[in-house]
């Protein structure tokens, strides 16, 4: 990318970078002989939708929203699942939708018979928890104690539910291919009973293929495996930060430097609250370039990072560079394609990132600026 043709504040993705991780998800599914869809949550920048539609043939949806960009801009119904459905809007959901998973037996019972009475065939699932995780971060672990995602097996009282389709899970979070196979075994020992009566299983996100030492050999074998042991079943995975993993950076500026008894921050144009907030939630600290995130004693030029809005916490523990860092000067957030432009947010009404696509022949589309009408827009 040529830095300097880039607005501030701006998302900017790489659309060669895109392809890669798309030829690479590509080859799993072909090789495994499985259906790998995109997960909405994790990446929605529906402009790219026409690169991805080359390569993989559906998405996953969470709300009606969802469902409605996948059945507008992917061109397919999507494969819904929702923590609760909501009686107004399910109705409009099945029409988006090709499959429509229910987070719990009496959800599934509640629209039930308007799923059977439905213009078009629409294939129902329910999340399974197989009460095993190798997430460590609470906020992120959907199988903790308690979890109230998913039912867990002894809700079933050894029957499946008259019309399922298919089974759900959703464990993982940016793991590799032996958290999966570790997942399967739980589930497999606890759900194992229901598989024969089934037309499709879905491992749901979290699998990082696309992170450089992943081990796409070892998926391959893995979800080999699991297809000859059941032969009859269609197995898919909706992996959202693989699809967009390092393939695109926040471009902010440095509008100030504000010292404090020994301590320099340099403010910018963004917000790691409203724009980057799993940097706070997850929490993580994101690669700067030409930044060291883990600067020693001894260097010399140390800058917090902080956002323009009002919080007090809005920012990042210093990193260090190599030189001065001076108001105007460009700062260059890292791998910042994937959950960030789904949960940002205009809190302070701050400046959104414009959102851009840097083509593969090298030429700069920015495809949306935001303005105060947006802002407003989401308030009354």
């Amino acid at each position: 990318m040529e830095i300097a043709k880039i607005p501030s504040p701006c998302f900017v993705l790489d659309e060669a970078l895109l392809r890669k991780n798309l030829e690479l998800i590509d080859r799993v599914q072909q090789e495994a002989g499985v259906q790998i869809i995109l997960a909405f949550k994790g990446f929605a920048m529906w402009s790219a939708f026409p690169i991805v539609r080359e390569y993989l043939s559906g998405a996953t949806a969470s709300s009606l929203g969802e469902a409605r960009l996948c059945f507008e801009e992917m061109h397919v119904p999507a494969h819904t699942y929702s923590v609760a459905y909501l009686p107004r809007e399910f109705g409009k959901i099945m029409q988006y939708s090709s499959h429509i998973t229910f987070n719990s037996l009496t959800q599934y019972k509640r629209f039930r018979r308007r799923l059977e009475n439905a213009p078009a065939k629409i294939s129902p699932g329910i999340r399974v928890n197989p009460e095993w995780s190798p997430v460590g971060t609470a906020l992120y672990n959907p199988a903790s104690p308690g979890s109230r995602l998913g039912e867990v097996v002894e809700n079933f009282k050894g029957q499946l539910p008259e019309g399922i389709e298919g089974l759900h899970f959703h464990t993982l979070c940016e793991s590799t291919s032996f958290d999966l196979e570790k997942t399967l075994e739980h589930f497999e020992a606890r759900f194992g009973q229901f598989l024969p009566q089934l037309k499709w299983v879905n491992f749901g996100g979290g699998h990082l293929m696309t992170r450089q030492g992943y081990d796409t050999a070892h998926l391959i074998g893995v979800l080999r495996a699991f297809r000859a042991r059941y032969p009859h079943l269609h197995v898919i995975l909706e992996p959202g930060s693989a699809i967009a993993w390092n393939t695109g950076v926040l471009v902010s500026t440095v509008l100030d430097i504000v010292k404090n008894k020994g301590v320099k921050t340099a403010i910018l144009d963004v917000s790691f609250t409203a724009h980057m907030p799993d940097t706070l939630e997850m929490p993580y600290r994101p690669a700067v370039r030409f930044a060291n995130a883990e600067p020693q004693p001894g260097d010399k030029h140390q800058y917090r990072l902080g956002g323009v809005s009002c919080l007090s916490g809005d920012f990042m523990e210093a990193y260090s560079f190599e030189k001065p860092l001076k108001v105007g000067q460009k700062i260059i957030f890292e791998d910042m394609i994937h959950y960030t432009m789904v949960k940002t947010t205009t809190f302070n009404g701050v400046t959104h990132p414009a959102i851009a696509i840097w083509r593969a022949e090298g030429r700069l589309d920015v495809v949306k600026r935001f303005s105060y009408r947006d802002y407003k827009n989401r308030l009354s």
